[in-house]
């Protein structure tokens, strides 16, 4: 029990207000202070949920279904490793291999999974720390295109961070207030999930801060800001589209009623999905609109709400706007697709064309996702794709995200790390290496099966490429 936890009254009042009569205002307290338990999900970009249960078997964690997502597992590890070791140092989470999110917050992906397909074009509105989208990247299969916008130039740039060690190369990211999607990006997507800035109020588990601003005025202050992003969200929607709204709060200020705004601003042009049979046992928490009101102690996790909406029909436009200002990519030109293609080839035997379209800006090269050419002029981007490498006299110097993100690609010079050798390169050191190599140039190095870098043959040693943003400190990979 986390006593510390910080609840006020005048929230338990609230709450009491719109409690269901089959729940209990006592039992909701409780668990509001008890410890929540900690999930992952397996990033299977890299690694697949067969391979993850078999290094859980391995090193002696245990790992436990969740009933509503295929890759969500509830995980325990031994107590000295636990005490030791954070998960986050751990090789299957520095390789990308999994992601910590907790369980509740699997379910807004989960809800659009039906509707997605690999060649979409899907938008989610408000996308840091990058938890759902790096989940729905994975559904994508890394097709299609998914604009994963930020408005928190902070949280911007950790969105970027995972993505890149997840091996997500088709995602945008774009910095701007969910409210201008509606007006720049009318009717442009196939699917949309708008996962609200909220007061919080299902998080109170995993902070027990999270009540200490709370008023019932900044519940309908957020409700605003909410009511404006949802209406934005659905003009984006393409006709016959599907969009998500959720929260990880409770009161239905921001919940149900946000959705009835939604439902009264464009009635028949909205249908509403019921989710009752998005898992078993979903009818617990749907409520008689058909949302899922994700209650903590129905499922021992975080509160959470998700509603899911169709299209039905177009809407009328307002005053649609359109990006200034020059485009400052170009397709890259034929001669350096060459040079790329035959290092590419002659160093790590990646003979097919690259899954995107290869553009370059300045010297750099980039590989931008399929279908961008559709959404590319609509909006300025912080960033669209990965970045392949840059050019210099000699050829093209590869950048570190293409190891993360294509290594799966190279049949050859690829090396597996040990767990000293990981954590040495995640330490920024060179890499040691038991005898001599006769091979040169670039090397692919992998951790848990999957691509984590890039190094260099040097004789006895891999010369570490790390940038020097990445390097780590304190226990990594063992602590014995």
């Amino acid at each position: 029990m986390d006593k510390s936890t910080y609840i006020p009254d005048t929230f338990i009042d609230d709450v009491k207000s719109y409690l269901p009569d089959h729940l209990s205002i006592n039992d909701f307290i409780a668990k509001c202070q008890s410890p929540l338990r900690r999930a992952v999900r397996v990033n299977t970009l890299k690694m697949s949920v067969s391979g993850f249960l078999e290094y859980c078997q391995q090193h002696n964690w245990h790992a436990t279904p969740i009933p509503w997502c295929e890759e969500g597992f509830w995980l325990t590890r031994p107590a000295e490793e636990e005490n030791s070791l954070p998960l986050g140092s751990t090789d299957i989470h520095l390789s990308g291999c999994i992601y910590v999110q907790e369980a509740s917050s699997m379910l807004p992906p989960v809800a659009l999974k039906d509707a997605i397909s690999e060649q979409d074009i899907v938008l989610d509105m408000a996308s840091a720390p990058g938890s759902k989208t790096s989940q729905i990247a994975a559904l994508m299969a890394n097709q299609g295109v998914l604009v994963a916008n930020e408005l928190s130039s902070s949280r911007l740039k950790a969105l970027a961070a995972n993505l890149k060690r997840l091996g997500i190369r088709n995602v945008a990211l774009s910095h701007f207030d969910g409210a201008i999607f509606g007006d720049y990006m009318f009717e442009q997507f196939d699917c949309i999930l708008l996962d609200a800035p909220c007061s919080g109020e299902g998080t109170v588990r995993k902070d027990p801060n999270a009540l200490k601003n709370w008023s019932i005025q900044s519940n309908h202050d957020i409700a605003d800001v909410q009511k404006q992003l949802i209406t934005s969200a659905f003009r984006a929607l393409k006709p016959g589209g599907t969009m998500v709204y959720s929260t990880c709060t409770l009161t239905p200020v921001e919940n149900q009623d946000v959705c009835e705004h939604l439902l009264t601003v464009f009635g028949d042009a909205v249908e509403t999905i019921n989710l009752a049979n998005l898992f078993d046992n979903a009818d617990t928490a749907t409520t008689p609109e058909g949302y899922l009101h994700v209650w903590p102690q129905y499922y021992d996790s975080e509160g959470f709400f998700i509603a899911k909406f169709k299209k039905r029909s177009s809407v009328p436009a307002n005053d649609l706007k359109v990006k200034k200002g020059s485009f400052p990519f170009s397709a890259l030109d034929k001669k350096q697709q060459q040079v790329l293609h035959a290092l590419l080839k002659k160093q790590f035997g990646i003979s097919e064309n690259l899954p995107g379209k290869l553009m370059q800006r300045d010297k750099e090269v980039w590989l931008f996702p399929e279908k961008m050419e559709q959404v590319e002029l609509a909006i300025k981007y912080s960033r669209m794709g990965i970045l392949i490498g840059t050019t210099f006299n000699k050829g093209i110097r590869l950048a570190h995200e293409f190891a993360t993100t294509l290594g799966q690609l190279a049949s050859k010079n690829c090396y597996p790390l040990s767990s000293s050798q990981a954590r040495d390169y995640f330490m920024g050191k060179d890499i040691r290496l038991d005898k001599t190599s006769s091979e040169s140039g670039e090397v692919i190095l992998t951790l848990c099966g999957t691509g984590v870098g890039l190094g260099k043959w040097q004789k006895n040693k891999i010369k570490n490429s790390l940038p020097r943003d990445l390097i780590k400190d304190g226990v990594l990979i063992s602590w014995v």
